[in-house]
C-alpha cells in the first residue's frame, strides 16, 4: 500500500488518449495539406485569368500592328489594366511568388503598359495610312509581352511541379504515419496484455497454488499499485481467513475424533479408577490386618493406577490443545506409536490385529507432531470403521532414499473403496458412511495437513478386500546428510 498508485483505468485512458492525439495530428496534417492544395488551385485560377488577360492584350497588340487601329491599343491597355488588378489584389499570387519574381513580373507589366501608352500617343487617327512604325517601341513591346507570358507560364509550371512534389511527399508521409500508427497500436496492445493479461495469469497461478494447499501470501511484483494490488490484498485476506478456518477445522476434527474415541477413553479411565476403588476399599477394611509391606504395595498400586489415568487425560489434553504449529524434527516411530495408543481400545473392541514393520533406520521428518498425529489417527479410524467384523491392520514405514521421503503405508483388510470414489475421498464432506457415522472431514483435513508439510498422500484399494493409504513426508535436510548411500 506504500507504493504509488497508477490505476489500470488511468493507463488505458492514457493509452487511448495517446492514440487519439496521434490520429488527431494525422488528421490536422491532412487538413493542412488539403487547405494548401485548395490555395494552390485558387492560384492556378487567378494565374490562368492573369495569363488570359495578357494573351488578349498581345492579341490586340498584334491586330494594331497588322491593321493600325487605335482601338486595339485601347483594348490592350484595358486587358493590361485587368492583369495589373489581378496581380495587385490576388493574395494567392503574392503568397506563391517570390518577392524577386513578383517585382520582375509587375515591373515588366508596368513597362509593357508604358510602351503601349507611348505608342498610343504617337499614333494618328484610326484608319490613317500615315501611322508611323517605330521598330524600337514595337520590339520593346514584344520583349515585355513575351517576358510577362513566359514568366507567368514558368511560375505556373514551377507551382505544378511543387504540387506534384508535395503530393508525393504527402503520400510518403501518410505511409510512414500509417506504419507509425501500426507500431503505436501494437505497442498499446502489448502494454494492455502486459498490464492486464499477465497479472491475470499470475492470479490464475495463485489460485492453483492455493488449491494445492499453499497459503503463502502474494507479494508485490511492481513498483506501483493498481486494481490488481487491491485484489491481491483481498486474496491475502482470504488466505489468512482460510488458514485460520483450516486450523479451526483441524481442531474441530480433533474434537470429533475425541467423540469417536469416547468409549475407548472411558475404558482407559474406568480400569484404573476401578482398580483404585477396589484397592482403596480393601485397604480401608483391612487396615489393621495388613503388614506395612502389604500396605506399601497397595498404595503403590493406587499410585500406579492414578499415574495411568493421569497419562490418559494428559494425552487427551495434548491432542485437543491448539498450538502454534511449530515445526520440529518428528520421530515417525514415536508418532505412529502415540497415534495407535489413542485407538488401542477401538482395535481391541473390534478384534483388529495390528502388524507393524518399521525400518530400524527410519529418518525423522520436519513437521508438527500434533498435526501429523491427527493425520494418522484419522487414517486409523477410517481403517477401523472399514473392518467392523475384525481384521488386520498393517503398518509399514521405510525410507525412500531416491525421493528423500519417508513412506508410511497403512493397509486394512476391510470392505475397500470403489474405484470411482478414489478422486473424491479427500473432498470435504464426502463420505460413504451412514448418516450420523461420519462427517467426511477426516481425510480432507489429513490431506490439507500433508500438503502443508510438503508431502503427499495416495490411496489404493480393491473392493471387498483391502484399502491402503500411503503417506509421503519429506526428510529433514540435516538428516538426509547422514543417510547411507546406495
Amino acid at each position: 500500500m506504500e507504493r504509488p498508485r497508477i490505476s489500470i483505468r488511468f493507463r488505458i485512458i492514457a493509452s487511448f488518449l495517446l492514440a487519439f492525439f496521434f490520429l488527431l495530428a494525422m488528421a490536422a496534417g491532412s487538413m493542412y495539406f488539403i487547405s494548401r492544395l485548395d490555395s494552390r488551385y485558387t492560384f492556378f485560377d487567378e494565374a490562368g485569368n492573369f495569363a488570359f488577360e495578357i494573351q488578349q492584350a498581345r492579341r490586340c497588340e498584334k491586330n494594331f500592328f497588322l491593321y493600325g487601329a487605335k482601338s486595339d491599343l485601347y483594348d490592350a491597355l484595358s486587358f493590361i489594366g485587368n492583369a495589373s488588378h489581378i496581380i495587385e489584389t490576388s493574395n494567392e499570387i503574392r503568397s506563391v511568388l517570390k518577392s524577386k519574381d513578383y517585382n520582375a513580373l509587375f515591373g515588366d507589366l508596368t513597362k509593357y503598359q508604358e510602351v503601349l501608352n507611348d505608342i498610343l500617343s504617337k499614333s494618328d487617327d484610326p484608319g490613317s495610312s500615315q501611322n508611323p512604325r517605330n521598330p524600337i517601341l514595337e520590339n520593346q513591346l514584344r520583349i515585355y509581352g513575351h517576358s510577362i507570358l513566359s514568366l507567368a507560364e514558368d511560375i505556373v509550371q514551377e507551382e505544378r511541379l511543387k504540387i506534384k512534389s508535395s503530393t508525393r511527399s504527402f503520400m510518403l508521409s501518410a505511409l510512414y504515419l500509417i506504419g507509425i500508427n501500426m507500431i503505436v497500436m501494437i505497442w498499446m496492445a502489448t502494454e494492455l496484455v502486459r498490464q492486464i493479461l499477465n497479472p491475470l495469469r499470475r492470479f490464475i497461478g495463485y489460485t492453483q497454488r492455493i488449491a494445492c494447499g499453499d497459503f503463502t501470501p502474494i507479494t508485490p511484483q511492481r513498483k506501483y499499485r493498481d486494481e490488481f494490488s487491491t485484489l491481491a490484498l483481498a486474496v491475502n485476506h482470504m488466505l489468512y481467513e482460510l488458514k485460520d478456518k483450516q486450523e479451526q477445522l483441524i481442531q474441530s476434527r480433533k474434537m470429533a475424533a475425541v467423540g469417536t474415541l469416547t468409549a475407548g477413553i472411558a475404558h482407559e479411565l474406568n480400569n484404573p479408577l476401578n482398580n483404585i476403588s477396589l484397592t482403596s476399599e480393601a485397604l480401608m477394611e483391612g487396615l489393621g490386618l495388613y503388614s506395612d509391606e502389604q500396605k506399601r504395595k497397595m498404595l503403590q498400586e493406587i499410585f500406579t493406577q492414578v499415574d495411568r489415568a493421569s497419562g490418559t487425560v494428559k494425552n487427551l489434553l495434548d491432542f485437543t490443545r491448539v498450538d502454534k504449529s511449530d515445526i520440529e524434527s518428528v520421530d515417525i516411530v514415536k508418532l505412529l506409536d502415540s497415534s495407535l495408543n489413542f485407538v488401542n481400545n477401538e482395535l481391541q473392541i473390534n478384534h483388529i490385529e495390528v502388524k507393524t514393520e518399521l525400518s530400524d533406520e527410519l529418518q525423522h521428518v520436519p513437521g508438527n507432531f500434533r498435526d501429523l498425529q491427527q493425520v494418522f489417527l484419522n487414517i486409523f479410524l477410517n481403517c477401523i470403521q472399514a473392518m467392523p467384523e475384525g481384521g488386520v491392520l498393517t503398518i509399514l514405514a521405510n525410507n525412500d532414499y531416491d525421493a528423500n521421503f519417508v513412506r508410511v503405508d497403512i493397509k486394512d483388510s476391510g470392505c475397500g473403496i470403489p474405484k470411482e470414489n478414489f478422486e473424491k475421498i479427500f473432498d470435504p464432506f464426502f463420505t460413504t458412511k451412514d448418516v450420523g457415522k461420519g462427517t467426511g472431514l477426516g481425510l480432507s483435513v489429513s490431506y490439507g495437513i500433508i500438503q502443508k508439510h510438503n508431502g503427499r498422500i495416495k490411496v489404493d484399494s480393491e473392493l471387498g478386500k483391502w484399502t491402503q493409504f500411503s503417506v509421503y513426508l519429506p526428510v529433514a535436510a540435516e538428516r538426509m546428510e547422514t543417510m547411507p548411500s546406495g
